[in-house]
Formats: C-alpha cells, sequence, structure tokens
C-alpha cells in the first residue's frame, strides 16, 4: 500500500547548505525509497529569486518521491501540518561581529520559528536544528513551541559527537560502532566539552567505561578534549 506525502521543511532553502541537503531529501536517502514527500522550502523575501532557481532543478531531476514542493518566504506557509523540519537557516557570525550580536540576531529568529511550530506544525514533528549555535537555537525553539514535545528537538552537534568517538575508538584499536555514551556539553565552538564520564566501550567482547579501558587520565582531560574542540583548527 503506498504511502501518504510527509511534509518536510527546509528553512534558508537557498543557501549552499540546504542544497546539498535537498537532493537527498528528495531521492528518498532520508526518509526512505517508499516515502513520498511534500517538499517546503523557506526562506527571506531577498532570497526568493535564488530559490526558484532551486526549484526548477528540483523539477529537473523529476524524483519520484518529490509530490509537490512549496517555496515560500511565509513562515505561516512553511510550517503549516510539517512532520519534520530541518531548520537550516541562521545568522552567520560575520567579521567584527561580538558573539552577544550574533546570538541576539539568532534570537530572533529561532523565536518566530519556534513560534510557528508551536502553531501551525503537526504536534509530532521532528526538528533538527543545524544554523549555528546550534545548541542554543534549538533551545530558544523548543523555548516558544511548548506544545512540541522537547524530546523532539535536535541540535546537529553529532559531527563533534562521531569526532570523540572516533578518537577513543582509534586509541583503543576497536571499530567506533563499540563506542557508545559519550556526551558533547555546549555549541560547536572552541568552548565545547566532550565529556566521557558515562561512555563505554566493547573490547573484544568485553564491556568496559572508557575512562577504564583508556588508563591515562591525562589524556582524557587534555588532548582528546583540545582536538575535538578545535579540529577546524589543525592543519
Amino acid at each position: 500500500m503506498a504511502k501518504d506525502p510527509i511534509r518536510v521543511l527546509v528553512t534558508g532553502a537557498a543557501g549552499q547548505i540546504a542544497y546539498s541537503l535537498l537532493y537527498s531529501i528528495s531521492k528518498g536517502d532520508v526518509f526512505g525509497l517508499d516515502q513520498p514527500i511534500s517538499l517546503h522550502l523557506l526562506d527571506i523575501p531577498q532570497m526568493m529569486g535564488v530559490l526558484e532557481g532551486v526549484v526548477m532543478e528540483l523539477n529537473d531531476c523529476a524524483f519520484p518521491l518529490l509530490r509537490e514542493i512549496v517555496a515560500t518566504a511565509d513562515e505561516k506557509v512553511a510550517f503549516t501540518d510539517i512532520d519534520s523540519a530541518f531548520l537550516v537557516g541562521a545568522m552567520p557570525r560575520r567579521e567584527g561581529m561580538e558573539r552577544k550580536d550574533l546570538l541576539a540576531a539568532n534570537v530572533k529568529i529561532f523565536k518566530s520559528q519556534g513560534k510557528a511550530l508551536d502553531q501551525y506544525a503537526k504536534k509530532d514533528v521532528k526538528v533538527l536544528v543545524v544554523g549555528n549555535p546550534a545548541n542554543t537555537n534549538a533551545l530558544i525553539c523548543s523555548k516558544y513551541a511548548p506544545s512540541i514535545p522537547k524530546e523532539n528537538f535536535t541540535a546537529m552537534t553529532r559531527l563533534d559527537q562521531n569526532r570523540a568517538s572516533s578518537q577513543i575508538a582509534n586509541l583503543l584499536k576497536v571499530n567506533v560502532c563499540n563506542v557508545a555514551n559519550i556526551i558533547i556539553w555546549g555549541n560547536h565552538s572552541s568552548t565545547q566539552y566532550p565529556d566521557v564520564s558515562h561512555a563505554i566501550v566493547n573490547v573484544n567482547g568485553s564491556v568496559s567505561s572508557v575512562a577504564d579501558a583508556v588508563k591515562d587520565d591525562a589524556y582524557l582531560q587534555g588532548d582528546f578534549i583540545t582536538t575535538v574542540q578545535k579540529k577546524e583548527e589543525l592543519p
């Protein structure tokens, strides 16, 4: 039996990150090869010309699963009845901009989108916040969408978690799937804190804490943390 289309929102849809994401969503890589998609694309009014070009390219691809494209600068239209949201659009940090100015600009964006989620989206909508600072933006969005369960909001700090898990796996010479429960506290920045205090690892069939397996507290409190925090700065 054919599935009904799900409504998927991507904000900042005319930007480069969304451009690379839309193909995977429309092709079926994200929600499954049997799941039809109604794609909602949101961007600011100044980007509507670019967004029209994105829509043309999506139509040219003739994706069998892509049943509808809604391109808009209106949050009500974009958020109505959506099942999933990728909140990609955010204010980037420009040269000379202080962090407080960046946060203030993003509060405005994610407060508005949180209210739109609360008012127009389905109550079981799943939300992935991509725009940095992702954790803070996700918190703001969730605060202004009180009718949406908090567990339905996720911030894209998975990259940092993957980096932390890979470091431990490489050190212990195990597959990364054998490392679990590493936590990243804070935003994707040099102030984030990768935490292995609850992490476990399976080494040759024996499960233990990461701390017991590594047996090097100086590394876990030193190079391990700084490598995750500052990997973009490494040569």
